[in-house]
């Protein structure tokens, strides 16, 4: 596990067909230590995550679900999915506990609506530390910029454009992806650059 920034950490699993690697979170927050798209983990990643006693786990759409069941046995955290996206990752065999709902805030983080690679997609926003957290909306690849998935895996291609074109309203600096390299200074910009590309 990997200290990327003060009180948030991250662990790796690389994904062979993507040629990237999935990465989970660890928050460390007073209101209560937050696990964000927990991908698989180490014996002694896992045991770590269990140490900190997460008390939520969020999920950012209906494909990380990840190792979410997992964390929540280890922990007894309870994990939280966007209402449009809970029926497909229960479908998935994931036990939802929570919704996220758009603008309430979880800890420190503010959910943002991200609409498009699937209905229930959003961002997390830490705005106090402008760091932005993705799912599946934007990826870090290739190293040090932005890109997307391939259009067949969205459900609405031009949507997410738009969602994407949408965070370029927020303020941001830092860019903590599930798919991918993280950008950690500059972040907005990268995302800019990305953005001029949509038709």
């Amino acid at each position: 596990m990997e200290t990327i920034a003060t009180d948030i950490r991250t662990w790796p699993w690389f994904s062979t067909p993507h040629g990237y690697n999935f990465n989970g979170l660890l928050i460390a927050h007073p209101q209560g230590n937050i696990c964000i798209d927990p991908v698989e983990a180490s014996a002694a990643d896992l045991e770590e995550i269990a140490r900190t006693r997460p008390t939520r786990v969020l999920l950012t759409n209906r494909n990380h679900v990840r190792a979410a069941n997992l964390v929540r046995e280890r922990t007894g955290a309870r994990v939280a999915i966007h209402p449009a996206d809970a029926a497909y990752a229960r479908g998935q065999g994931a036990v939802i506990d929570d919704e996220l709902r758009v603008g309430e805030r979880v800890g420190p983080l503010t959910v943002v609506a991200m609409p498009g690679k699937s209905p229930g997609e959003v961002a997390l926003h830490w705005p106090e530390r402008k760091i932005l957290i993705v799912g599946d909306a934007v990826i870090g690849n290739p190293s040090g910029r932005c890109g997307l998935l391939r259009e067949q895996v969205m459900d609405d291609p031009a949507r997410l454009r738009e969602s994407v074109r949408n965070l370029m309203t927020i303020d941001f600096d830092m860019l903590l992806v599930g798919d991918g390299v993280p950008i950690l200074r500059g972040a907005k910009d990268r995302l800019r650059e990305l953005v001029a590309t949509f038709a």
